[in-house]
């Protein structure tokens, strides 16, 4: 079971970046999956997850309407597609995989992390 991130750099404010976590060794829509982020100084802190079944859900209130969470079943991917970028965004990027069957914003609930993906932002 792997994870792997990429997509990460640096971008101007009012940018966009979209984040790809590709996954092997298992089947990505069976599990819900997560995105977290990183500031330095701070604790781990979850973005959004897509659901096993449709849709995403965002913990973040800050992110909502900027970013969109999806998944790509015929390449066992997740994305995270980030615009209007701001410096409050910059951080390290993670994504995970559920343990169980539903999302959750608890870093906790989840059991394969990716290797995470620097994002900074700045003018």
């Amino acid at each position: 079971v792997q994870l792997q991130a990429s997509g990460g750099g640096l971008v101007q404010p009012g940018g966009s970046l979209r984040l790809s976590c590709r996954a092997s060794g298992f089947t990505l829509g069976y599990y819900p999956a997560g995105w977290f982020r990183q500031a330095p100084g701070k604790e781990r802190e979850g973005i959004s997850c897509v659901k096993t079944g449709v849709g995403s859900t965002y913990y973040l209130d800050s992110v909502k309407g900027r970013f969109t969470a999806y998944r790509d079943i015929m390449e066992n991917t997740l994305y995270l597609q980030m615009d209007n970028l701001q410096p409050e965004d910059t951080a390290v990027y993670y994504c995970a995989r559920g343990s169980g069957v539903d999302c959750s914003a608890d870093p906790q609930s989840y059991r394969n992390w990716g290797q995470g993906t620097l994002v900074t932002v700045s003018s």
